[in-house]
């Protein structure tokens, strides 16, 4: 999967150190469903069990390239459900890559791996109402989301709504 901006690629044990840097960085913690750090083994197990299939690991975790080969970001398809064809879109681009337009290839990307290869009828977001970066690429890239969730998202200032957001495929 690649583009002249953007390539996603599998998990290699040299992204361990990006990995780490990105699971245990603090402030992305309320957008994602992490609240502890990780260790640097527990992350290389992660990296050298993962099997890359959607149905075993009920995810997909794929670097984020720029065209200098750099990870500048990761990309999730996570709690798949192989039932209704479905999964959970995530992704994280480091500060100093954003405003460049990768997330929107990366997820365009994606997308067409999740249709074509994998088979999805639908992915979906959960982006807290204040990520207003988040929701203009979503809707940029073709995702409804008028789906307004109450409460929805734990912070370390209270609760706060989040939109839901759907791409059919």
């Amino acid at each position: 999967m690649e583009d002249k901006k953007i390539r996603l690629r599998a998990l290699e044990p040299e992204d361990l150190d990006f990995l780490y840097e990105i699971e245990n960085d603090e402030s992305l913690w309320e957008v994602g469903g992490t609240n502890v750090p990780y260790s640097r083994q527990v992350l290389l197990d992660y990296i050298t069990t993962a099997t890359a299939d959607i149905y075993i690991d009920k995810q997909v975790r794929l670097i984020v390239e720029n065209e200098q080969q750099e990870a500048v970001g990761i990309i999730d398809l996570m709690n798949f459900d192989p039932r209704h064809q479905r999964a959970e879109l995530g992704i994280v681009i480091k500060k100093e890559h954003q405003h460049q337009g990768l997330a929107q290839l990366a997820i365009r990307h994606l997308m067409q791996y999740a249709s074509n290869v994998l088979h999805l009828h639908q992915i979906y977001a959960i982006v807290a109402e204040s990520n207003q970066n988040a929701v203009k690429i979503l809707e940029v890239v073709g995702f409804q989301g008028d789906k307004l969730l109450k409460g929805w998202l734990k912070t370390g200032r209270g609760y706060e709504d989040a939109y839901f957001f759907q791409s059919f495929l």
